[in-house]
């Protein structure tokens, strides 16, 4: 009688346990109040990703605050917002001139903007022109 009782327990605590977030009343509360915002940022030497070794990244997270090892997380952030998270919409800075010598520099971009993935890359004819690319987003 005693391991009928048991594994009447045992089943009766694993139905809990797996159905119990599927009821009505944890769907309903949200579990954060913000979308995640959470990138890890590269930079190498080399015309691609594939093959350039990654020199140095950081990571940067806009939601919901501004933090990370980016050295300038608060105005990175302002300006993904300000574009929306596209990366290709950052323009390059008017004020900064750069040499044309041809010394390719990669950037790369993973993790996730406002709860959507993204994945990018972009290779910079020398790494004056990759941080003239938006103010500050690969001034890293």
């Amino acid at each position: 009688m005693r391991t009928t009782a048991r594994w009447a327990a045992t089943l009766g605590l694993t139905a809990a346990a797996v159905c119990g977030p599927l009821t009505g009343a944890a769907v309903a509360a949200p579990s954060s109040l913000y979308a995640p915002s959470a990138l890890v940022l590269t930079t190498g030497h080399g015309s691609d990703a594939a093959t350039a070794t990654p020199e140095r990244a950081v990571t940067l997270t806009c939601a919901p605050a501004a933090s990370g090892t980016h050295p300038a997380a608060a105005q990175a952030c302002a300006e993904l917002r300000g574009v929306g998270g596209d990366f290709d919409a950052l323009t390059a800075r008017s004020d900064v001139w750069c040499t044309k010598l041809y010394d390719p520099v990669v950037v790369t971009v993973e993790g996730v903007w406002q709860g959507k993935r993204v994945s990018y890359e972009r290779t910079f004819g020398n790494a004056c022109m990759r941080d003239a690319y938006g103010a500050s987003v690969f001034a890293f």
